[in-house]
């Protein structure tokens, strides 16, 4: 049974605030330790629950935050940017499951750093018409490769959001939401104890469904017009209203791609102070 790991890290044990994840902090070099310990945690349940091979696909900003030297060396590891399918890459490889760790709320939802994608530019994504965060939006890529989403850790608010987007998935939460910046942290040995239990539980909900193939829509609603006009300018993508963009694709990997350029040159046309 071969497992894929999406590790992003503002749901991971201890993290609460902006610091704690922006590479080159001193709260970051902390939390990475913690972030990894995380990581070993779920790995050590997913073999326990039967799993043969575990890629862990680093999902977090420049995605150079896990400690390799630190990790389960019963995983391996896939680090560094610029992936076609970023933090989905390795979905397309043949995968049982994959989890979800250290995942966190959607833009404009309650949540420690609640966001999709970039940190506070974008205020709502939707997909066919839904609202949905990275979660929903990975777990719509996956799901067009049979591929189920077993296991989602974060903090409450991101576990309560993934009955939407996967309900049958188990959670388990290392933290609890008091504000965008503050939230009641678990001990870390009590976090790897919840998470080794969870993921072991989580691998008799491994296996390969039926792929779901099919067009969608994506639309983005930033925070400030200039940002919808620059991701206009990608062929194919229109501007329904001053701060929206969307793209209609054949297929969820083809609409994700899409994603991926808007929000990246709508990053690029911002500025200091004004965004």
């Amino acid at each position: 049974m071969r497992v894929l790991i999406s590790a992003d890290m503002e749901g991971a044990t201890g993290v609460t605030w902006t610091d704690d994840c922006v590479a080159g902090t001193e709260p970051w070099q902390r939390m990475r330790r913690l972030f990894t310990g995380d990581v070993n945690a779920c790995v050590a349940g997913l073999v326990a629950g039967g799993a043969t091979d575990v890629l862990v696909n680093e999902s977090h900003s420049a995605q150079r935050n896990l400690l390799l030297e630190d990790l389960d060396d019963r995983a391996r590891m896939l680090t560094g940017r610029h992936k076609p399918l970023s933090m989905m890459q390795g979905i397309d490889d043949g995968p049982d499951a994959v989890v979800f760790l250290g995942y966190h709320a959607m833009a404009g939802a309650q949540g420690v750093l609640a966001h999709t994608w970039l940190e506070n530019a974008i205020t709502q994504v939707r997909l066919d018409g839904e609202p949905v965060g990275e979660g929903g939006l990975n777990a719509a890529v996956a799901a067009e490769h049979g591929v189920p989403v077993v296991l989602v850790t974060g903090d409450d608010r991101a576990c309560a959001e993934a009955a939407t987007y996967a309900p049958d998935a188990v959670t388990v939460s290392v933290k609890e939401c008091v504000s965008r910046y503050a939230a009641i942290c678990l001990p870390p040995a009590r976090s790897a104890t919840l998470l080794r239990a969870g993921a072991e539980a989580a691998m008799a909900k491994a296996g390969r469904h039926a792929p779901q193939p099919g067009p969608h829509r994506v639309e983005i609603d930033f925070d400030a017009a200039h940002l919808a006009d620059a991701a206009a300018v990608v062929p194919t993508v229109t501007q329904p209203g001053p701060c929206t963009v969307a793209v209609d694709a054949r297929s969820m990997t083809a609409a994700y791609r899409a994603f991926k350029i808007m929000a990246t040159v709508a990053a690029s046309a911002m500025q200091a102070v004004y965004g």
